[in-house]
């Protein structure tokens, strides 16, 4: 006999089965209990602080800044008529004698230089080269009727100019003016509309450590924008006697060259134009041309598809503190005379060797620089005061600026010096001063024998083959005359001399201490 009770589960063992059940229905109804929910961390966010952002300014120039395209022609093949190529072991058709076979072939039947020829079987040099792209580069429209800024190394050699703009639409552009001093050139656009435009900050008011933004075309990507600080101002990259770059650390590459640098207003305050690479691609120093400088430069060639520069003709080098001790002069500054140009302005109002120029109409002149960018600004003819350090005092002459002649060279005083041997009886050591000198074969200044490698004279750039043409001003031909020079500005209280150092590029000026013994 079987009891009922020990087939009928206990109270205990149905309610603790009737729990699981449940809370299994309960997890397949609702999901996670909320008790194991919470053993859980919420999606991580932070509340990040509001920083300004470039979008604004971004999104009202980019409409302004295009891409600029340059083809060039290929230079014509020597070939004839029917496109063959003439080359005579190694001379070309017009270099064979006048009496030779082939020439007097062609002269009879057509060719090269061949009678022909000039009745209309025109050879194919006659023509224009096929156009090819050379550059790519980068721009801003600066006016609403087209006017277009870029450097002038983006177009130098073109032949054909393409301007495209941000929504990849290309219009044909052509060459308004350039100029290479400042490496700024100006295109037109000939389109019917009006264009956005852009205009150029007062970059006065530019200090190091503001945010700027540039846009171009790196590599031929069109529209990129980065963004940098101001790095440096007044920056001299030695491309010419107008360098007044700013430095911007904003990502600058190869295509944003002519590119506009904006401030945060949308204002143009510097156009890019080379970076400091070792490697060939962006390492964070980039450099601008300032707005001060483009200003009167762009509004030139759109006026007038050239710059006129007004045109002292005197070499010039800074005055450091050895130099104006030397001088006699308070304090370092104004712009050394190494040369004046023959027939120059400059030359014509008295201005000599050895002077400094310290200031133009009453304004003063901080370096050669300076005085290179106060004297281009003026017009030509304009008659101005120019005050002068010679001898110990000051000086001013009055002189009427001239124009900077197109392919205007350094005068250069420097000669073709023959490497001989100096006669030992014709030498003299210069003890105190390193050097060892001999009167030179031409009669104007004594030449450097040798140069003591631990002396200021070595540290300062005096080697052997240069000559010594002048010390503080008076013209030496013998190292007595030197001695003669020096004793003088002992006695007047003098540390350093001034030398006047003549080398095959050209003459310097350079301090070097003397002995008071």
């Amino acid at each position: 006999m079987f009891k009922t009770n020990a087939l009928r589960p206990s109270l205990k063992t149905v309610l603790k089965t009737s729990t699981v059940a449940g809370l299994a229905a309960v997890m397949l109804t609702t999901g996670i209990p909320a008790a194991v929910t919470n053993s859980f961390a919420d999606a991580v966010r932070i509340e990040a602080p509001q920083v300004p952002s470039f979008a604004d300014v971004v999104d009202a120039v980019s409409p302004a800044v295009v891409s600029v395209r340059v083809q060039s022609r290929e230079a014509p093949d020597k070939t004839s008529g029917n496109g063959f190529s003439f080359d005579f072991g190694g001379r070309g058709f017009d270099e064979l004698p006048d009496d030779h076979p082939l020439k007097r072939f062609f002269k009879e039947f057509g060719g090269p230089d061949g009678d022909r020829a000039e009745r209309g079987h025109g050879r194919r040099d006659d023509k224009p080269g096929r156009l090819r792209p050379t550059s790519q580069g980068s721009g801003f429209f600066i006016s609403e009727d087209g006017y277009v800024v870029t450097n002038n190394h983006v177009v130098s050699d073109g032949s054909a100019f393409t301007v495209i703009l941000t929504d990849g639409t290309e219009l044909d552009a052509k060459l308004v003016g350039k100029d290479s001093r400042t490496d700024l050139a100006v295109l037109k656009v000939d389109g019917k509309r009006k264009f956005s435009y852009v205009t150029f900050a007062d970059d006065s008011k530019v200090r190091v450590g503001d945010w700027v933004v540039a846009v171009g075309n790196p590599f031929g990507l069109g529209g990129t924008v980065t963004a940098g600080i101001i790095s440096a101002r007044g920056r001299d990259i030695g491309s010419g006697p107008y360098d007044d770059y700013l430095q911007v650390d904003a990502a600058v590459n190869r295509g944003n060259s002519g590119g506009p640098t904006f401030n945060l207003n949308g204002e143009v305050v510097g156009i890019n134009t080379a970076i400091f690479s070792p490697s060939g691609g962006n390492v964070g120093i980039a450099f601008a041309i300032s707005s001060s400088v483009a200003k009167d430069v762009v509004a030139d060639l759109m006026k007038n598809g050239e710059v006129s520069r007004g045109w002292l003709g005197v070499q010039i080098q800074p005055v450091d503190k050895d130099v104006a001790e030397s001088l006699g002069l308070a304090e370092a500054g104004g712009a050394l005379v190494v040369e004046p140009q023959e027939g120059s302005p400059g030359e014509k109002a008295g201005i000599e060797k050895g002077d400094v120029i310290t200031a133009v109409n009453g304004d003063t002149v901080k370096g050669p620089r300076e005085l290179a960018r106060k004297i281009a600004s003026l017009r030509p003819g304009t008659k101005v005061d120019v005050a002068l350090w010679r001898d110990g005092k000051s000086e001013t002459v009055k002189l009427e600026i001239g124009e900077l002649p197109d392919d205007t060279t350094q005068a250069s005083a420097g000669t073709d010096q023959q490497e001989e041997e100096a006669q030992p009886s014709s030498e003299k050591a210069l003890a105190d001063l390193g050097v060892t000198v001999s009167p030179a074969d031409d009669g104007q200044g004594v030449a450097i024998v040798s140069v003591d490698p631990d002396s200021e004279a070595s540290e300062r750039g005096l080697k052997e083959g240069q000559k010594i043409v002048s010390v503080n001003n008076k013209e030496v031909g013998s190292a007595d005359d030197i001695l003669g020079v020096i004793d003088t500005a002992k006695k007047d209280g003098r540390t350093k001399a001034l030398f006047q150092i003549e080398t095959e590029n050209g003459s310097r000026f350079v301090a070097l201490p003397i002995s008071q013994g």
